[in-house]
């Protein structure tokens, strides 16, 4: 079984940067994909990031393209999510969320993932 934990949520203003982490557990998690999902109220869940197992391939989210990175080290078993340049689009709750199929590349279909941490929340406002 695999958990996950999310951290490092918070406000901040516009054009700043933040990192999320996302720590995990269970004897599957390095051979899972970890994705980051997040969903604003009123709208569907969306993918942010997501990583393989290896952490050689990423995909990515086209609204947040070129601003985010997803890193991960299998070692400390944390995911990362550094994001740049942030916007009021960008408030939203934040999902870790762990596919033990670990598929390179990595899915970028939430359904794909079936471990979910409880979410962090991201406000960015003026």
């Amino acid at each position: 079984q695999v958990s996950v934990v999310e951290s490092g949520g918070r406000y901040v203003q516009p054009g700043d940067s933040l990192m999320l982490s996302c720590s995990g557990s269970g004897r599957l998690w390095s051979f899972s994909s970890v994705g980051w999902f997040r969903q604003s109220p009123g709208k569907e869940r969306e993918l942010a990031a997501t990583i393989s197992w290896g952490g050689a391939r990423t995909e990515y989210g086209d609204s947040v393209k070129g601003r985010f990175i997803i890193s991960r080290d299998n070692v400390t078993k944390t995911v990362y999510l550094q994001m740049n340049s942030l916007n009021p689009a960008d408030t939203a709750v934040y999902f870790c969320a762990a596919d033990e199929d670990g598929t390179t590349p990595p899915s970028r279909s939430s359904w794909e993932y079936e471990h979910w941490g409880q979410g962090t929340q991201v406000t960015v406002s003026s």
